[in-house]
């Protein structure tokens, strides 16, 4: 039995979830990774985002599932229950190891884009200080943040409803602008599919890290009331908003840009603003990402401070990140969590191009794994079932199968990819030794 202090408080009410799982969803994947996933497969790139949005629908309708037969208990839980403490360590582990390389990005990209505004003052002292709001802003009773990460994710998911408005409002000539033949860019420069169906396949590695984050709401389980009653609802509508707010927007802007005119060096979204003659559109824009990648950070940590104290519940972290403080935050985890993202800012600060060409490739990697993880949990739990739980996973146990092979081929394409070669001996090495930890640490477990 958990004494007061290592218990999380059930106070985020189904909005604050599903918002905090659209926050860790869309990021800077939609504002400045779009570019390159059109770069790969043209316009054709949405059946990559709605693939991939089709699994997603499967993983989290798994842990919906499983919430509904386990209660109180998160994601790291379920993999726990059907593999023993070996397995939920390592993807537990590996979970947090992703977390804290996407917030080492999300806040050094946060302080560059700050120096649009400031560039007298040097890139590590704002990216200093966006670290530091972050975790000023994760100290809060898990109420507040939940509504402060409410308010940072709308932000961003305004922003691209006003987008898709617009750019509709531009292809139908609702608004008029200088060129009339917009439609013809679906199809012109190569087709619909430039580069085949290889294509497609390529975009996916970027677009598996681009939803990575939805996951979250696993984690969230345990400080929700009436979990299992409100999940699977907020599941439902949850991943279709996620595949919309990436494939309307990615249409529009190969509507309105030739696919292969995209630049690299700005956001796909600024080059469609200037289109439509929207004086001063940089620095909106500029506004916008800063908040989506503060927003992402924002809930990395989250996710990274609930995952240590699950851990450390469950005796595969030291005890004392099972710490919770009067306002339900877990102390220690998150001081351990800050210390990792303002020391990785700094080096990221010193080798800033070999840092981030090593941290990019991670969260792709690890969200194949631990996607994988949770509906191999579902297929080895569904048989003992303590009870029939009143939402399951369509096409049982096919579909599930179906994703987990799906996934592995994904996962094999990206440790066998060229271009991420450093990054795989860097993923690779971190899962190795956990593997070899955990053996050590665990020799009578199951």
């Amino acid at each position: 039995m958990e004494s007061n202090h290592e218990t999380l408080q059930k106070k985020l009410l189904p909005r604050h979830i599903r918002l905090m799982a659209m926050g860790g969803a869309i990021g800077t994947g939609i504002f400045k990774g779009s570019a390159e996933t059109v770069s790969l497969a043209g316009p054709g790139v949405v059946v990559s985002y709605i693939f991939a949005g089709l699994l997603l629908l499967v993983v989290m309708g798994a842990i919906a599932e499983m919430t509904m037969v386990y209660p109180n208990m998160n994601m790291k839980d379920f993999i726990y229950q059907a593999f023993g403490k070996r397995v939920s360590f390592v993807i537990g582990w590996l979970y947090c190891f992703m977390w804290l390389a996407v917030c080492i990005i999300e806040v050094i990209v946060a302080g560059s884009f700050l120096q649009y505004w400031f560039p007298f003052i040097p890139l590590w002292v704002l990216s200093l200080s966006c670290a530091a709001l972050i975790i000023v802003i994760n100290t809060m009773n898990v109420k507040k943040y939940g509504e402060f990460e409410f308010w940072l994710s709308g932000i961003k998911i305004a922003m691209i409803i006003v987008f898709i408005i617009l750019g509709i409002s531009i292809l139908f000539g609702v608004i008029p602008s200088a060129e009339s033949h917009y439609m013809g860019n679906y199809v012109a420069n190569g087709g619909f599919f430039p580069n085949g169906w290889m294509g497609i396949f390529s975009a996916l590695l970027i677009v598996m890290f681009s939803y990575g984050g939805s996951e979250l709401i696993g984690l969230t389980i345990t400080e929700t009331e009436d979990a299992e009653r409100v999940l699977p609802s907020v599941i439902k509508g949850l991943v279709l908003r996620i595949v919309l707010f990436y494939t309307l927007p990615i249409m529009i802007i190969c509507g309105l840009i030739p696919w292969d005119k995209l630049s690299d060096q700005t956001s796909p979204f600024v080059q469609v603003l200037s289109t439509a003659g929207m004086q001063g559109s940089a620095h909106f824009m500029n506004f916008i990402l800063i908040t989506a990648v503060l927003s992402a950070a924002n809930s990395g940590i989250y996710g990274c401070t609930r995952m240590l104290h699950s851990l450390a519940a469950g005796g595969e972290a030291p005890k004392a990140f099972a710490y919770v403080s009067k306002k339900g935050v877990p102390l220690y985890s998150l001081l351990f969590s800050a210390v990792i993202l303002i020391g990785g800012s700094m080096i990221a600060y010193v080798a800033q191009e070999k840092v981030f060409g090593l941290l990019m490739a991670v969260p792709g990697f690890v969200v194949s794994l631990v996607w994988i993880s949770i509906c191999l949990a579902q297929l080895k739990l569904r048989n003992t079932y303590p009870k029939v739980p009143g939402f399951k996973v369509w096409g049982f146990p096919y579909v599930t199968i179906f994703t987990v092979i799906s996934l592995s081929i994904i996962c094999l394409s990206f440790v066998f990819s060229e271009e991420n070669r450093v990054s795989v001996i860097g993923c690779i090495s971190v899962v190795a030794f956990l593997v070899v930890f955990s053996v050590f640490k665990f020799r009578k477990a199951r």
